[in-house]
C-alpha cells in the first residue's frame, strides 16, 4: 500500500461537530481538543483533520470494494458505517504495476481502492446551494496507473492568493486490466462493460452530488478535470449519457480527446489476456475463471514497471458507457454543452523520451538512428488509448520534415509534441462551432522544477506532467520521484495565477472570473488573442502564432480524425 503523507492536526481549542439530522443541520456541537471535524455522509459519519486552515478528509468509501463476484462489474454502493469513520489518512491506491519511470507507485494488488478525499475551507450546512464550487479530479497515468494520494488540493480548495475557495475531491478508480476490460462472458452479464474505471469515476461523481453540500460544497457548480489519462476519462465522462447532469464545467490538462479504441479491439485485447492467464472460452465458466484469479496473476499480465503489456486497452467506444468516437461526439453534439478548459505543455513528448532514458541501460541520451527507429515505431505501431490514426506515407514525411539532426532527443520532442498540439486545437475548433466557451492553453515555463532523477544530457523543458505541481504543491509522482520543496518566486506566483484560474473556472465557467483577460476565450478571428501562454510573465497567442510554432500548417494537412 501507499506511504502515507503524514500530517499534523491543527491545535484548536474546540472543533465543530457538524451532524445532519433529518436533512438539516443539528446544532454545532463542541469535541474535544484534538479531535478533526465530523461530517455526515450518506454512508455514515467522517471524521477528519486540518491542516494549515484546510479541512481535509482522506479515504471515504464512495463504492463497495469491487472484489470477488464484483471484480469486472459496475461500483456497487458502499456499506454504511456506525459511530464515526476516521478520515485522516488515504486508503488504498489501485492495484498497479507500471510506474511509467517514477510517476506512479509503488507496485501494489489492491482492488479494494475505491476512495475519495475531500479537501474544503469551510463546512456546510446541509443546503443544497449556496457552498463553494466543486472540483473533481481524476489523475493521470494512463489508465493502468496512479492514485490520488499524491495529490494535495490544499492550495485549490483556499483558491490560494488571488484565485476563489473550493472544494476539492480527489479519487481513486480502477486501472489497467482492472478497470478497462472487454470480454464476451463479461459483457453478456447485462450490465455496462468494459469501461469499469469510467463507471468508478461517474459513481465518485453521483456521491459528490448527494454529499458534498456537507463539505460547504454546490452541487450545481462542479467542474470534473484531469490531466492525461484524466483529461481522456473527461472526455469520455462529457461524452457518456450516464453521467448527463453529474458536473457542467469540463478540465482538459493535457490530452483534449480525440479518438479511443473500437470494441472490436477491445475484445481480441481481453479475450487473449484470458487464454493467457488460462480462463478460456465465452461463457460463464470463463468468467467465474477470471473472477478467481489472483490479482497478482492478473498484474502479470499488465505489463512490467516501464511499459504496458499487449492486452492494456483503456477506455473503449462500448456503445453505452460511451455510445460513439469522440470525434463523432464533437461534431455532432452528441456530448453534454458546458464551459471548457483545456491544454497542452510545450514539451508533452519529453515525459516518454525521460522514460525511455531513465530505463535505458545506461541511462544515456537516443542517438540518430534510434529517433528514426522511434519514429517508425510511433507511426506504425499499435497506438494506444488516444490519438488518430496516421495515413500511409507519414512516417516518410515526418521524417522529412524532422531530421535527427545534431540532436535527435530535441528533434523526438518536437515531433511528438506539434501534432498533439494541432489536433487539440482542431477540437477545440469543434467545441466552439457547437457554441460552447472554450479556454485553451499551452504550459510554457521550460524552467519548471522536474521530479525524474538527473540524467546525463536528458533536458526536461516543459515536460507532459511538469505543471501539475503548479496546482497541487509539491507533487512529485510516485514515492520514487524527486520531492522539490519548492519553485522560484516567478514560479510561485505562477502558480498562483493557475490556481486562481482553475478555481474561477470551478466557480463561473470562466478562468478570469469575469472579462477576457488575461485569458482569452478561443476564437479563429486571425490575429486576435485565442490562446494563453502559460509562462512568466503570462502571455497569448494567435492562431497564426500557433500554427507557426508547431508547424500545424503540415500536421494539420497530415492527420487523420476519425468519424
Amino acid at each position: 500500500m501507499k506511504a502515507k503523507r503524514s500530517r499534523s492536526i491543527a491545535k484548536c481549542a474546540v472543533s465543530a461537530i457538524l451532524l445532519l439530522a433529518g436533512g438539516a443541520l443539528a446544532n454545532v456541537a463542541l469535541a474535544q481538543e484534538d479531535n478533526g471535524p465530523v461530517v455526515k455522509t450518506d454512508s455514515g459519519l467522517v471524521r477528519g483533520m486540518v491542516n494549515n486552515g484546510v479541512y481535509e478528509f482522506l479515504g471515504i468509501p464512495y463504492a463497495a470494494p469491487p472484489v470477488g463476484a464484483l471484480r469486472w462489474m459496475p461500483p456497487h454502493p458502499a456499506a454504511s458505517w456506525s459511530g464515526v469513520r476516521s478520515a485522516t489518512q488515504f486508503a488504498n491506491t489501485c492495484a498497479q504495476v507500471t510506474e511509467l519511470g517514477v510517476f506512479a507507485g509503488p507496485p501494489n494488488v489492491n482492488e479494494d481502492c475505491l476512495y475519495l478525499n475531500v479537501f474544503t475551507n469551510h463546512l456546510g450546512r446541509g443546503s443544497s446551494r449556496g457552498g463553494n464550487a466543486v472540483l473533481v479530479w481524476i489523475h493521470g497515468g494512463g489508465n493502468v496507473d496512479g492514485e490520488s494520494s499524491d495529490y494535495d488540493g490544499s492550495k485549490l480548495a483556499t483558491g490560494g492568493p488571488l484565485g476563489t475557495p473550493t472544494v476539492v475531491v480527489t479519487i481513486n478508480y480502477r486501472l489497467n486490466l482492472f478497470g478497462f476490460l472487454a470480454h464476451p462472458a463479461l459483457d453478456a452479464e447485462e450490465h455496462p462493460f468494459a469501461n469499469y474505471g469510467i463507471l468508478d469515476q461517474q459513481a465518485a461523481l453521483r456521491w459528490v452530488q448527494h454529499n458534498i453540500a456537507a463539505f460547504g460544497g454546490d452541487p450545481t457548480r462542479v467542474a470534473l478535470g484531469g490531466q492525461s489519462a484524466g483529461a481522456q476519462d473527461t472526455g469520455v465522462n462529457q461524452i457518456s449519457p450516464l453521467a448527463r447532469g453529474l458536473f457542467n464545467r469540463a478540465i482538459y490538462e493535457s490530452s483534449p480527446l480525440s479518438s479511443l479504441t473500437p470494441l472490436s479491439i477491445g475484445l481480441a485485447r481481453g479475450e487473449a489476456f484470458a487464454t493467457a492467464a488460462g480462463c478460456p472460452g465465452t461463457d460463464a465458466a470463463a468468467a467465474a475463471c477470471l473472477r478467481a484469479l489472483p490479482a497478482a496473476e492478473i498484474l502479470q499480465l499488465v505489463g512490467t514497471p516501464g511499459v504496458s503489456g499487449p492486452y492494456i486497452t483503456g477506455p473503449m467506444v462500448d456503445g453505452t458507457i460511451m455510445p460513439v468516437t469522440p470525434i463523432t461526439a464533437w461534431t455532432t453534439n452528441q456530448f453534454t454543452h458546458m464551459p471548457i478548459l483545456g491544454g497542452n505543455v510545450q514539451d508533452e513528448a519529453n515525459f516518454g523520451i525521460g522514460i525511455t532514458q531513465y530505463f535505458a541501460n545506461p541511462q544515456v541520451p537516443i542517438t540518430a538512428a534510434q529517433y528514426t527507429t522511434n519514429v517508425t515505431n510511433t507511426y506504425s505501431g499499435p497506438e494506444y488509448v488516444a490519438g488518430p490514426n496516421y495515413p500511409a506515407g507519414t512516417v516518410d514525411a515526418g521524417l522529412a520534415q524532422y531530421p535527427a539532426g545534431s540532436d535527435p532527443q530535441a528533434t523526438f520532442d518536437l515531433v511528438g509534441t506539434h501534432p498533439g498540439a494541432c489536433r487539440n486545437r482542431h477540437v477545440a475548433g469543434l467545441w466552439t462551432q457547437a457554441g460552447v466557451p472554450v479556454y485553451l492553453y499551452e504550459f510554457n515555463d521550460q524552467a519548471a522544477p522536474y521530479y525524474f532523477p538527473l540524467m546525463a544530457g536528458f533536458t526536461p523543458l516543459a515536460a507532459h506532467t511538469i505543471d501539475i505541481q503548479f496546482l497541487f504543491p509539491n507533487w512529485h509522482g510516485g514515492v520514487l520521484g524527486f520531492n522539490h520543496s519548492s519553485m522560484g518566486r516567478d514560479q510561485e506566483r505562477l502558480s498562483d495565477q493557475l490556481v486562481a484560474a482553475w478555481t474561477n473556472f470551478a466557480a463561473t465557467g470562466n478562468p478570469n472570473g469575469t472579462g477576457n483577460s488575461p485569458w482569452p476565450q478561443y476564437t479563429s478571428t486571425p490575429g486576435a488573442p485565442a490562446i494563453l501562454s502559460e509562462n512568466i510573465p503570462l502571455a497569448t497567442f494567435s492562431n497564426e502564432d500557433w500554427s507557426a510554432r508547431h508547424n500545424c500548417g503540415f500536421w494539420d494537412s497530415i492527420l487523420a480524425y476519425q468519424p
